[in-house]
């Protein structure tokens, strides 16, 4: 659970650097699918629904924090791609990654990830994903901004609405030191 909870705050340092400078995401209800390898070993994929309000497209935290942790943030877009180059501060790490989005962010998008840890992070120095996201509607009644379904996860999945994540965040940083 540890690992889990830190693989999701360090995803979350690029999120709103990125959303600063990319499009928003197209409101409504979005199939995410990751899959991801750390230090060269495949970790298990995963699927979840996510609802999103395009002009909110940023649950995690405010982007000029986001800024406040990187020393570097390139973003560099050629033809329908972008590609940003970034060096930021997690907890005690020093993470260097490349982030490369494709797609249009109405009805789909592939983001490919790379990330370097030094120190290497609960003994993982590489980690690199594939995630990709496909627009399939509106969100579901009762949905709201940030509003997680987690496959996988047990019977039904596992939801996650943008309270949960703000506490895993909370305990990350309490505990994952």
């Amino acid at each position: 659970m540890r690992i889990a909870i830190s693989l999701i705050a360090v995803g979350l340092i690029a999120v709103p650097a990125i959303a600063a400078d990319a499009p928003a995401r197209k409101s409504g209800l979005w199939e995410i699918t990751s899959q991801a390898s750390a230090g060269g070993q495949k970790m298990p994929g995963t699927t979840m629904q996510m609802c999103i309000e395009q002009g909110r497209d940023d649950v995690s935290s405010d982007p000029r924090e986001a800024r406040r942790q990187c020393s570097k943030m390139e973003v560099r877009r050629s033809g329908g791609q972008m590609t940003i180059d970034s060096v930021c501060k997690h907890e005690r790490h020093t993470v260097t990654g490349r982030t490369v989005i494709s797609g249009d962010l109405a009805s789909n998008y592939r983001m490919e990830n790379t990330s370097r840890f030094e120190p290497p992070m609960n003994g993982m120095q590489t980690m690199s994903s594939t995630m990709t996201g496909k627009w399939l509607g509106p969100c579901k009644p009762g949905q709201k901004h940030g509003s997680m379904v987690m496959q996988g996860m047990g019977p039904g999945g596992m939801n996650i609405d943008p309270e949960m994540m703000k506490r895993m965040q909370q305990m990350q940083q309490q505990y994952g030191r």
